[in-house]
């Protein structure tokens, strides 16, 4: 006992009796002034922080990102400076829709979040497994998110609510071909690519600006479930993706990841739009690749659990207006409207200073002139210096970062730009990529989630498949009856089994 550490309270004074409470006699009540006792009880009512809105279910661990080609034409970002150059990270993945407490294999799209700290400021990719969206603006985002939460009558997921929603938004044909693809249930965080899906930008230090799409291609290879081996899977885990990252890189077994970008210079956006249909901007499109191919940028690699989930992934804050000189945004308007929701998220969740954090706080000096507020930690500003300007050496402005002008100018005004766009050619082109195999098995899952929906939602879901290539329209028709049989077929079943137990009795 001499050389483990002695207990205390929050406040250091040692604790000489950690089992029992103190009582006024043998049998008598506790007393009031146990603070060491309502300390513990205190401290245990609040060792909940809310759980996410969305993507509340997450497993997470450190790693490195390693620059092996060098991409200084495109952005001075210091992370990018040289190759070789190594930049500690973190990384977070999470279903969607579940809470905390949600299985990890289910069919949903999954968070891929990212956070470099680098030099010059931690830099974050806020992204997803899929290059795509539901929805490109953000007014619809809390309604889209709501269809995937608990309905608020019955308190259960509602898939009249997803596929009324989807149904009526032509724009999430290509997220739900693929959600509903063999892709929709990756067998765990390391086999499955990520992408920042969003438009943002690069900038040099000539001033010149280029848009950029990032990919983090996995190098384990793609391994999916499908519904039923995810129904195996849940049936004996509901962690299977913590079980899978956690006690691989205990292994030595570290994942890793290729990063690759696809550039548009600054200007090219409007040809772009005349040939293809749709903005460079728009979050339910993809950039062809045979019109901005890949280019290799660097490795992610993941190497190191957290010693303490909750400290480190539970309070770990993504947030995609955490840039650094080189690096910015898009006039993506789904990337606008995060730029808010994501730190105001962060700032009720966990606090007003949740950048100071153990896993949010940046590796390099922060100085700025905030103050007060809940827990102000870690603040690293002179007590003199407590306004700006001023004649005490408080921190100041530094032009030498300043980032180029966007060219981008026009009325302000509520314009819908969705309904002149083509939502259907990409999803067919991602249709005619899949095998029969994987066209059957889109229709089964389809059908498998539609189910039971009212009549007139599941008949314009269908024209919009039908629009996309009849032959998918077809496919899920088929499978949709064939779903409503099997269904059928088990309610009777059930009644018949119920009906002979009763005799029985």
């Amino acid at each position: 006992m001499a050389d483990r550490p002695r207990l205390t309270t929050t406040a250091g004074a040692p604790v000489a009796d950690n089992n029992n409470a103190k009582t006024v006699g043998r049998h008598g009540p506790v007393l009031l002034e146990d603070y060491q006792l309502i300390e513990k009880l205190a401290h245990q009512n609040r060792e909940r922080i809310p759980e996410r809105v969305v993507h509340a279910k997450g497993w997470g661990a450190y790693g490195t990102f390693t620059v092996t080609e060098d991409i200084t034409r495109y952005t001075r970002a210091a992370i990018f400076s040289q190759v070789g150059k190594q930049t500690e990270m973190l990384a977070r993945f999470s279903t969607v829709a579940g809470e905390q407490g949600a299985a990890d294999a289910e069919r949903d799209v999954r968070g891929f979040s990212l956070k470099f700290y680098t030099e010059e400021g931690n830099w974050d990719i806020v992204g997803n497994n899929t290059p795509v969206f539901f929805v490109a603006d953000p007014y619809k985002f809390p309604d889209f998110i709501h269809t995937q939460k608990r309905h608020p009558r019955t308190n259960m997921r509602s898939a009249t609510a997803m596929w009324d929603f989807w149904s009526l938004c032509p724009e999430s044909l290509h997220q739900v071909t693929i959600l509903m693809s063999d892709r929709g249930i990756p067998t765990a965080p390391m086999f499955m690519n990520g992408y920042g899906s969003h438009t943002f930008s690069f900038w040099n230090s000539n001033d010149e600006r280029f848009w950029v799409k990032f990919h983090f291609k996995t190098k384990q290879g793609h391994r999916h479930f499908t519904n039923r081996e995810a129904e195996q899977v849940i049936a004996k885990s509901r962690e299977s993706y913590q079980e899978e990252l956690y006690s691989t890189i205990e292994r030595g077994e570290y994942p890793k990841w290729d990063l690759f970008v696809q550039i548009m210079p600054e200007g090219e956006e409007g040809d772009f739009e005349q040939k293809t249909g749709w903005s460079a901007f728009d979050l339910t499109k993809v950039w062809p690749h045979g019109m901005y191919p890949l280019i290799k940028v660097g490795e992610m690699e993941l190497n190191k659990n957290p010693d303490n989930y909750f400290v480190h992934i539970e309070q770990s804050a993504f947030n995609p207006s955490n840039v650094v000189p080189g690096i910015g945004f898009s006039p993506d308007r789904m990337l606008q409207g995060r730029l808010f929701s994501y730190p105001d998220a962060h700032r009720y969740r966990i606090g007003t200073h949740y950048d100071a954090l153990e896993p949010n706080k940046p590796r390099c000096p922060v100085f700025h002139y905030h103050q007060g507020g809940e827990m102000p930690f870690g603040l690293r500003t002179n007590p003199d210096a407590y306004y700006e300007p001023n004649s005490f050496n408080g921190p100041v402005e530094d032009p030498s970062v300043k980032e180029p002008p966007h060219r981008y100018a026009g009325e302000v005004n509520r314009y819908d730009y969705r309904a002149e766009a083509d939502h259907f050619s990409q999803p067919k082109a991602l249709f005619n990529l899949f095998d029969d195999a994987q066209k059957e098995r889109l229709f089964h899952n389809i059908a498998e989630a539609m189910n039971g929906i009212p009549q007139f939602i599941e008949d314009r879901q269908l024209a919009l498949f039908d629009q996309v290539e009849p032959a998918y329209g077809a496919g899920v028709r088929q499978a949709l009856a064939k779903v409503k049989s099997e269904s059928d077929s088990e309610k009777q079943t059930s009644i018949s089994t119920s009906h002979s137990a009763s005799a029985a009795e």
